[in-house]
């Protein structure tokens, strides 16, 4: 399994007698490099999640600089972010649920799995660029991203 560590696992969870299931799970993905390098693989478990690959985009975030602070009414999203340099994730699961915060050094592959509605935004903390490789669901359509700032 590719999985070497789990933060926070799509469960039901519950709030005033209401079943809720949380739409965020973090995951580091493990190395399989070797003396060439590092080598990382998206795990059975996040395609299944995604269903089917039907966009694929490549990006760097500046250091400083957010990307995100939106949700999406459809799509799901497997997002790795690479090794190499401080970042911090923000989510909230839901227009009233209070934002989380998780920080990353920076040293581990990270896979993060976003459910529709869950709205997201990663900060570069570091001192060089951030990349990411997303996965989603559905083709990208910009009418299905909805802005809502959680950083």
């Amino acid at each position: 399994m590719a999985f070497i560590k789990t933060h926070s696992l799509p469960v039901g969870i519950y709030r005033d007698n209401e079943k809720l299931t949380m739409k965020i799970h973090i995951s580091e993905l493990a190395n399989h490099g070797d003396t060439r390098g590092l080598s990382f693989s998206l795990p059975q478990q996040a395609l299944d999640f995604l269903g089917s690959v039907a966009d694929i985009h490549l990006a760097s975030t500046l250091p400083g600089a957010i990307r995100g602070n939106h949700y999406h009414s459809r799509k799901r999203e497997a997002i790795i972010f690479l090794p190499g340099t401080p970042w911090s994730l923000h989510w909230d699961e839901g227009p009233d649920i209070p934002v989380r915060y998780r920080p990353f050094d920076g040293s581990e592959c990270v896979l993060v799995m976003i459910f529709p509605g869950c709205s997201h935004a990663v900060r570069n903390d570091g001192a060089s660029p951030l990349w990411l490789v997303a996965c989603s669901s559905e083709a990208y359509d910009p009418s299905e991203t909805v802005a809502r700032k959680v950083v």
